[in-house]
């Protein structure tokens, strides 16, 4: 009988069934159908203009798809039709959290003060919505001690707790994508949607986000992202769903899927009358070494 554990760690976290999102007569997404397991690390990957960014932003609000179902399975027992709730719902209530392309931190606040501001609602409940903060309230002074406690946390485990009191712009792009990263887990998500956190970084840099990343997963949260950087997605995916023009071309390990031959046609160029002919190459290929 497996344990409790492996359970949870094989449960469907997210669950996207029969996604379609039609701009005019533009068919961005397809039916699109793939599941994302809990405690896991699952990659949407594909070509530019495959629709993955589409697909992110019917997740989290965004959009509202045209049709299908968004399911987001709540530890709680709950679930939560992702399409019919509002953007902030998705986040406060469904614990969905997401950073974007471009960096989106306050530049003119301090990195320690960035991450108190993802804690905002919790500060403003505990306050009564009133001026207890101001007044110094007992529960109000627990409440903040906790936040920065929670903010001081993250910023060790993105070794950036040396830089808690500078302006957030002041730091390195790495170090703010991380910084990006560190402020939606303070929002105490159970599914994390970032897209393309690798996008623009050194190898040093690559490699810090790896390792922050899989420590988030670790600690039991679930991550879905796009990512471009085959390294990043081969290193630390559980799970790869490949997209080509709005359709899932392949799903699977990042193994199956770094040697299907639809994705290697994919990222190629190969034309569709020129599909068969790359598989066959590539299955006389893998014949051949056997």
């Amino acid at each position: 009988m497996a344990s409790k554990d492996t359970t949870m760690k094989n449960d469907t976290i997210l669950s996207v069934e029969h996604l379609s999102m039609r701009f005019g007569g533009l068919m961005a997404i397809n039916d699109l159908s793939f599941q994302a397991k809990r405690g896991e690390i699952t990659a949407l990957i594909g070509p530019n203009g495959a629709g993955k960014t589409t697909v992110f932003n019917c997740i989290t609000g965004f959009y509202k798809p045209t049709m299908g179902m968004i399911t987001m399975h709540h530890s709680s027992g709950k679930d939560y039709l992702l399409e019919r709730l509002d953007d902030f719902q998705i986040t406060k209530t469904a614990k969905v959290a997401r950073t974007f392309q471009n960096i989106r931190l306050f530049t003119g606040l301090t990195v320690l003060e960035n991450l108190l501001v993802a804690q905002h609602n919790m500060l403003m409940k505990a306050s009564g919505y009133t001026i207890m903060g101001l007044l110094g309230m007992p529960a109000y002074k627990r409440a903040a001690e906790e936040a920065i406690g929670k903010a001081r946390v993250w910023l060790e485990k993105a070794d950036l707790i040396e830089r808690a009191d500078d302006p957030a712009g002041d730091l390195p792009y790495g170090a703010q994508r991380r910084l990006e990263i560190c402020r939606a887990m303070c929002t105490g998500p159970e599914l994390l949607c970032l897209d393309e956190p690798a996008a623009g970084l050194n190898p040093k840099e690559s490699l810090a986000l790896n390792q922050l990343l899989k420590s988030i997963r670790d600690e039991g949260t679930s991550l879905l992202l796009i990512e471009h950087d085959m390294s990043v997605v081969m290193q630390i995916s559980d799970h790869v769903v490949v997209l080509e023009y709005g359709q899932k071309i392949s799903d699977g390990t990042p193994d199956h899927v770094k040697n299907d031959p639809k994705v290697i046609a994919a990222y190629l160029g190969v034309e569709d009358e020129e599909l068969d002919e790359a598989i066959h190459e590539v299955e006389a290929v893998a014949g051949e070494t056997k």
